[in-house]
């Protein structure tokens, strides 16, 4: 039986009435359980129960009619049954045939459902099959675990909180869920006696959850009070310790508990939670409250790898330079402490404050090495007590629940790592009353003064950190555009086209500038390439400031089941400074004189565009729009249609080339009318009722250009055409390809607007454009559409570097373009897309390019090029020598005084 059958058979048992007698016999034939194995345990030959009614197969089920409402608690008296050890069956389950309860033991896992949906769980059975259902590689199963049993809880609440929903009470829920979580660590550590919140609520309250809120609501106002006023609590509240530190300062409404929802909330309070990661901890909070993103937990939040990019070069690597340094000097190592101390990290897209964790852990793991240090050099030596503060910490989170639940993770990561002092020094400090836990501010950093969130305070070092949202112009809400408007209010760039991130970048240059502070943040590279440049980096340097270190484009990696497709840079912010400049591309770190706005080594240079009028390359223009409501377009069709019909027509009909026409080999065509001919087209209906059809498109347009193109409605709006060839370049092209997807075409073929034609190119040219260097000039300089590389005439082909090239040079490239045209050539009917995919492109052709590149290279350096990054260093390298040259041609001359030798 196969997966499909096995739901549609399941479901078919749950609209039939139950009867106790047989449903686990039909349950277990639905799951393909040997009919003699069935027959077997029906009989009792091999039913190892010893009570009736029940069913335990060895390994495999251990089945329990129960008593009403009643389910949950016979699989615990299953779990309790010495059988179970003994025989160690795979799923405990039990029904009463209105409710579903059961276990499976391998994964510990449960559900907790209706009998009527109990085919919406046909998966969870699967193993009875010999179907082991998948489970994507996780960071840590506690936190998996941990966090499907609190989406369960989760929503059992809301379940039973109708009114709660679509209302607003998200603030209380969020902060109800944090407090939720405080408890459940909290049991499982020192902070509370083991297990006195799970068991408390499961002793105190009824089992159908009527009462459960009240209670909680006393433990909640106990945590609240300190110890002196503690004398008209109930007995069981006053065993709860006083807590403090704001988490249950506020008096919110607690949520109305069901039996299923109390149900749930034991069942997490059987987890372990000890184990929990901190640096997770707010994800998975996120993943609970916001159900979408259950299945993707690991995608929303910055892994640590990514977040030790930003903080070892950002002063992580400075403190561990100061350590060795400052190894057999008492004097030294404490002043290292005291520096440890005067650290402050702003986090002004915290999220559920990874960031801020990650740093504090580090800042603390630190701290402990240089007590080992004091304590091995130290004639007399006292245990301190750490030093480092959760004050320290500073951060701005739009969404109120990861606000609440970064300063509930960052009280974890404290407790965690005082536990670990604790059991290396001896002593820590107490755990509870909480202390401050960092300054969180929930709301819209776009909008908030960062200064009054972490003001600036004398002989302290603040780093401002994060990972802030990226979204391109497209994904933009309208409320993000605002806020783009706002902080980029007094730029006279044409901001609107850039990344939200950039937002974070602008600010954090200016508060850099004011404070003498650092920053650095992870963001997409696009903002280090193309139009972006000019529009976000003169501002950046308006400020004074420096690049200090930068991570060159990496893909987004974290342990989730999927990875988020992006690409991504770390880049710094300081004041401009002799200290070295760091240049980091994968493992291999440089030290640099100077990191580009491109995250190159070179001049703090800009790429503008350069107009075709004062190019020094053959001109290079976009292809012909048609502006015609299509009505100029022809499919193949069409055009076979109307030739047939028409033999005449056919000199009136073009091949029509755009990127998608060019990359995949999709056939259009189009007409082609110059005026001399329009008597002749009009003397054929389909072609003259087209022509109609545009005029009359271009006349109602809304656009004054269309508009004035109504008076030619058999032309396009250019009228570009080659005598002999022309070069096309698609204006989009995959990022995954490693050249430019260029081509020759004939004369006759029309090349749309969304491509860029050279009309009557030199045959050298398409090797010039075929080259791994234009390649990567369009990488860095060049715009993209989401991760594909949008190609430019002007800021991309008039800008590129190109020496001055002999004769003798030329005919060697003309050699080059045969070669890589006639390899192409040897794979009739493939397209380009399949050409010059990096999976599939043939080795002809990929060595006809690498031999290319060795001939066009050794014009530029006498040799090839090691790597991309030395290519791209010194194409900057030339395009800085060809702006100075101009700006010293435009130079006026000065004039030679009189008697001068």
């Amino acid at each position: 039986m196969n997966i499909a059958e096995i739901e549609f058979s399941l479901k078919d048992l749950v609209e039939t009435s139950f009867d106790a007698d047989t449903f686990i016999y039909r349950f277990l034939a639905i799951y393909d359980a040997p009919k003699a194995t069935v027959t077997k345990l029906r009989q009792g030959t091999t039913n190892q129960a010893k009570e009736p009614g029940d069913l335990l197969w060895n390994k495999k089920l251990f089945f329990r009619i129960a008593e009403k409402g009643q389910a949950a608690k016979a699989v615990d008296a299953m779990a309790d049954d010495p059988l179970s050890t003994k025989h160690a069956p795979r799923f405990l389950f039990a029904t009463d045939g209105e409710e579903v309860y059961c276990h499976d033991t391998k994964v510990d896992q449960t559900r907790d459902i209706s009998f009527d949906k109990l085919n919406d769980v046909f998966d969870f059975f699967l193993p009875l099959a010999g179907i082991e259902r998948y489970e994507g590689v996780a960071e840590n199963p506690a936190d998996i675990k941990a966090t499907a049993r609190l989406a369960k809880l989760y929503d059992a609440i809301l379940e039973a909180n109708p009114d709660w929903i679509g209302n607003d009470h998200t603030h209380e829920l969020n902060l109800f869920m944090t407090r939720m979580l405080f408890c459940f660590f909290a049991e499982d550590t020192s902070i509370f006696v083991k297990d006195l919140f799970t068991s408390s609520l499961m002793t105190l309250t009824r089992e159908d959850g009527t009462d459960t809120s009240s209670v909680l609501e006393t433990v909640f106002s106990a945590m609240n009070t300190p110890d002196r006023e503690r004398e008209e609590l109930p007995e069981f509240a006053r065993r709860f310790p006083f807590v403090n530190g704001g988490l249950f300062h506020d008096q919110t409404p607690i949520p109305k508990f069901s039996k299923r929802a109390r149900r749930l909330l034991k069942e997490c309070g059987d987890l372990s939670w000890r184990d929990i990661n901190p640096d997770i901890f707010g994800s998975m909070i996120q993943a609970v409250v916001e159900p979408g993103m259950r299945g993707d937990m690991g995608m929303h939040y910055t892994s640590v790898p990514n977040i030790m990019k930003v903080l070892q070069p950002l002063f992580l690597m400075s403190l561990e330079e100061e350590f060795e340094a400052a190894r057999d000097s008492e004097a030294k190592l404490q002043k290292l402490l005291q520096r440890i101390y005067h650290i402050r990290i702003f986090d002004p897209a915290c999220g559920s404050g990874n960031f801020l964790i990650i740093a504090y852990r580090e800042l603390r793991k630190l701290e402990s090495r240089i007590f080992e240090r004091q304590k091995a050099i130290a004639r007399q030596w006292s245990l301190p007590m750490t030093g480092v503060r959760l004050t320290q910490f500073f951060g701005i989170e739009l969404t109120d629940f990861a606000a609440e639940t970064a300063k509930l993770s960052l009280w974890i990561a404290e407790y965690q790592f005082n536990e670990l002092f604790k059991a290396e020094f001896g002593s820590a400090p107490p755990a509870l009353p909480l202390r401050d836990s960092g300054n969180i501010v929930h709301g819209n950093a776009c909008r908030l003064d960062w200064m009054k969130i972490c003001p600036c305070v004398e002989d302290s070092e603040t780093y401002i950190v994060g990972n802030p949202p990226y979204l391109g112009r497209a994904q933009q809400t309208s409320e993000q555009k605002a806020d783009i408007i706002y902080v980029f209010k007094d730029a006279s760039t044409k901001f609107k086209k850039l990344d939200y991130v950039a937002c974070w970048v602008l600010k954090g240059a200016k508060y850099c500038q004011s404070t003498s502070s650092q920053c650095a943040f992870v963001t997409t590279n696009s903002i280090c390439q193309g139009e972006q440049v000019a529009l976000l980096w003169p501002l950046v340097y308006e400020s004074g400031l420096e690049i200090g270190f930068a991570h060159q484009s990496f893909k987004w990696r974290n342990n989730a089941a999927k990875n988020a497709g992006v690409i991504c840079i770390v880049v710094s912010l300081r004041a401009k400074q002799k200290n070295k400049k760091v240049l980091i591309s994968g493992d291999i770190s440089r030290v640099v004189d100077n990191i580009s706005p491109y995250l190159t080594d070179g001049e703090s240079l800009i790429v503008y565009p350069i107009s075709n009028a004062k190019t020094r390359h053959p001109k290079m223009q976009f292809g012909n729009m048609a502006a015609d409501g299509g009505n100029l377009l022809l499919t193949c069709a069409d055009r076979s249609e109307l030739i047939t019909v028409y033999p005449d027509a056919e000199r009136l009909v073009r091949r029509f080339y755009g990127s998608q026409e060019f990359i995949r080999g999709n056939e259009r065509w189009c007409l082609w009318i110059e005026d001399c001919d329009l008597d002749f087209a009009n003397t054929i209906p389909p072609i003259a009722s087209r022509i109609l059809a545009t005029q009359k498109m271009r006349s109602n347009s809304i656009d004054s250009g269309t508009r004035n193109l109504e008076n030619r409605p058999h032309q396009f709006r250019e009228m570009h055409t080659a005598e002999t060839q022309l070069i096309i370049v698609p204006s989009v092209s995959s990022e995954r390809r490693y050249y430019l997807p260029t081509g020759v075409l004939s004369a006759d073929a029309i090349v749309s607007n969304l491509a860029f034609a050279v009309y009557d190119a030199p045959d050298y040219l398409f090797s010039v454009l075929s080259s791994r260097l234009q390649a990567i000039w369009t990488a860095a300089v060049g715009g993209h559409m989401k991760t594909d590389y949008r190609y430019s005439n002007t800021l991309v082909y008039n800008t590129f570097p190109l020496p001055e090239l002999s004769a003798d040079q030329k005919a060697i490239l003309e050699e080059h373009a045969v070669e890589i045209l006639g390899a192409r050539e040897a794979h009739p009917g493939k397209t380009i897309a399949w050409l010059y995919d990096p999976e599939t492109m043939p080795a002809n052709l990929l060595k006809a390019h690498k031999e290319l590149d060795d001939a066009f290279e050794q014009m530029y350096i006498g040799r090839p090029f090691k790597n991309d990054t030395e290519r791209l260093e010194y194409l900057f390298k030339l395009y800085a020598n060809m702006i100075k040259k101009e700006q010293a041609a435009k130079a006026p001359k000065k004039q030679i005084s009189k008697g001068a030798a």
